[in-house]
């Protein structure tokens, strides 16, 4: 049983992502839980594991393995099964954990992240504590130093998978992709758009690619595949916008 769950958002890959606030959270835990994500992924949960020592966590750290998601289900069944299984998993990990359990949380655990929907399958439900991190958009945006809107302009944020469903957003002036492995930025060509594209904002391997989408579309889909061959794992994100900054 947890008692208090505390989601400690630590950034996009930078160890100095993390916040005071976030440190402080990791030293006062009595316990970290850390997922491990299968072969070729190891670098994440040892990038956490440096973010832990970085704080001067004495705590004591419970690894569990991340399950797979059933890619025959349906695409909403699949992600609900998915996050059962997690919260079991935590369960079963944290089994007579006393204290505090900090989990580390890429980005930061309210945006276009399922953690806090995970916690909420638990039994019975913890008390919740949320430190925010820094975010894609933001790791995003300083790695190109451009603005995050323009003027008095809205911003949209979404997923791939809508691009591909339903196109260009309505009234949309900037759209920011969160999600995107199919790389579907390539179905919004010919329409004027340009991009800012990043993966690995904030690690030492972070790739950066800007111009009209239809002049780097095909080096973006190149770079992102050859990147994940390399390092077994990517996250990426990308901002798109009619007429420049």
């Amino acid at each position: 049983m947890i008692d208090d769950l505390w989601l400690v958002g630590i950034g996009t890959g930078s160890r100095q992502h993390i916040t005071l606030e976030g440190q402080r959270a990791l030293r006062d835990a009595a316990v970290i839980l850390i997922p491990r994500k299968g072969p070729g992924k190891d670098d994440l949960a040892h990038l956490r594991d440096a973010i832990v020592a970085d704080a001067g966590a004495t705590a004591k750290i419970v690894y569990f393995d991340m399950p797979v998601r059933d890619e025959d289900l349906p695409y909403q069944d699949r992600v609900a099964a998915w996050h059962d299984a997690i919260a079991d998993r935590w369960t079963a990990a944290l089994n007579g954990a006393q204290g505090p359990v900090a989990l580390l949380v890429w980005g930061d655990p309210g945006l276009y992240d399922s953690t806090l929907r995970i916690a909420d399958r638990l039994t019975p439900k913890p008390k919740l504590r949320v430190v925010p991190g820094v975010t894609a958009l933001q790791a995003l945006t300083a790695a190109h130093a451009i603005p995050f809107n323009t003027v008095n302009g809205p911003v949209t944020v979404t997923t791939g998978r809508r691009i591909r469903d339903y196109g260009w957003p309505d009234g949309a002036e900037t759209v920011v992709v969160m999600l995107d492995g199919k790389c579907c930025f390539q179905t919004l060509t010919g329409q004027g758009l340009d991009i800012w594209w990043g993966a690995y904002l904030g690690m030492e391997n972070q790739i950066l690619r800007h111009g009209r989408l239809d002049d780097v579309s095909d080096d973006i889909i190149a770079a992102r595949a050859k990147a994940r061959a390399a390092h077994g794992w990517i996250m990426d994100t990308y901002l798109m916008r009619k007429g420049g900054m």
